[in-house]
């Protein structure tokens, strides 16, 4: 609402709470006040926030999935999180998940490995360039 004297209550503000709130003098006597008073409704206003009726409430956000997240999955899956905690302190660190998916997406590009054997060459391919993954277990 605008905030003027002159607008109706907002749905948190009610006539009955407005009335609570001047006896103690919290705020000032709005001008709708005594025209409300003066001229009740009918009926008490109720705010109510409208629900769906029937069924279930649908997600309107849509679960987003990159496709390095299965990667990323596969990954801890299979290696886990490594033996060394993530270094946050450093702003250009990257871990070994990390570098592993950018490999990944590296070999895909360039499209001369086969899709079912692109998660080991990409391993392999690590462990040339002098990154050691154990697989868990």
């Amino acid at each position: 609402r605008c905030g003027c004297p002159l607008s109706p209550p907002p749905p948190f503000l009610s006539p009955g709470r407005t009335r609570n709130l001047l006896r103690i003098g919290v705020i000032e006597k709005p001008l709708w006040f005594d025209v409300y008073v003066a001229f009740p409704p009918l009926r008490e206003p109720v705010y109510r926030v409208p629900r769906p009726r029937y069924g279930k409430v649908k997600d309107v956000i849509p679960p987003i999935f990159y496709q390095e997240d299965e990667v990323r999955a596969r990954f801890y899956r299979i290696y886990g999180s490594g033996p060394r905690p993530f270094n946050l302190l450093q702003s250009n660190y990257k871990s070994t998940c990390e570098r592993f998916v950018e490999k990944f997406n590296e070999l895909k590009e360039e499209g001369k490995i086969e899709e079912e054997k692109l998660f080991e060459e990409t391993g392999k391919a690590l462990l040339a360039s002098g990154i050691i993954l154990q697989r868990r277990g």
